[in-house]
């Protein structure tokens, strides 16, 4: 049976289809001992030998679905060349590949989903499901109504649109404030660069919602496993149910 070869590595837990898909253009990706740099190529998953940075992959059996509450200061990579603190030192070792749903910056902390379920968090991750993540952004200096109601509708960013936000205030004074905002998209440090555009800088970044799933009582630099009822919320979100 014929599969597209990033669905197949999505499937079997190596990465994203999105991910995946960077890793074939960049030449990482073998199918037989060829590399395959066609977005788009197929494979007969009961004949060809897929490889993976020189590793030969097999599809895993069982998926793997937790949460992990970063703390600031961990790149969300399981390697990194110049031996800084990534979130694997915090993971345990499930004796099966998963990977982190999108992408938390290195100085930001909270929420990050991991999984197997390469299908799940393709959907979860692309715009088109609208998938809501919640962060709580202390900010310096009190932003006016005005600006906070650009926020909502969208502003530009390296001259493209923001989809409309959610932003609510939770508590404020006359040097900072501290707001609930909601999103879907997920731009590289995109909160961070919306509240530069309109003048306060985003002094910390906390998620706490991904998906409907919140981060609730788990301490910082903790993980667990995800409820059945969790991992049923987030494939409802995104017509997987």
């Amino acid at each position: 049976m014929l599969i597209r070869l990033n669905k197949f590595l999505a499937q079997a837990g190596v990465a994203s289809r999105r991910e995946v898909d960077r890793m074939i253009t960049e030449g990482k990706i073998k199918v037989n001992g060829q590399v395959v740099q066609v977005l788009g190529s197929k494979i007969d998953e009961t004949k060809d030998e897929v490889e993976v940075d020189g590793k030969k992959v097999k599809r895993e059996e069982g998926q793997v679905y937790l949460m992990l509450n970063k703390p600031p200061g961990y790149l969300v990579t399981f390697k990194d060349r110049f031996q800084r603190p990534t979130i694997k030192q915090l993971l345990p070792s499930l004796g099966k590949r998963y990977f982190p749903v999108g992408r938390l910056d290195y100085d930001s902390d909270g929420l990050l989903l991991l999984m197997n379920d390469g299908e799940l968090a393709f959907r979860l991750t692309h715009p088109r499901f609208k998938v809501g993540k919640v962060y709580l952004a202390k900010v310096k200096g009190e932003p006016e109504p005005s600006k906070l109601l650009r926020l909502k509708k969208g502003i530009y960013l390296d001259g493209k649109k923001t989809a409309p936000a959610k932003i609510a205030i939770v508590s404020k004074s006359s040097k900072k404030t501290l707001l609930k905002i909601e999103i879907y998209e997920g731009r590289k440090r995109e909160v961070k660069k919306m509240f530069k555009t309109v003048g306060h800088e985003v002094l910390q970044l906390k998620r706490i919602s991904f998906g409907g799933v919140r981060l609730g009582e788990l301490k910082t630099g903790k993980w667990r496993f995800l409820t059945q009822k969790e991992i049923d919320i987030l494939k409802k979100k995104v017509n997987l149910s």
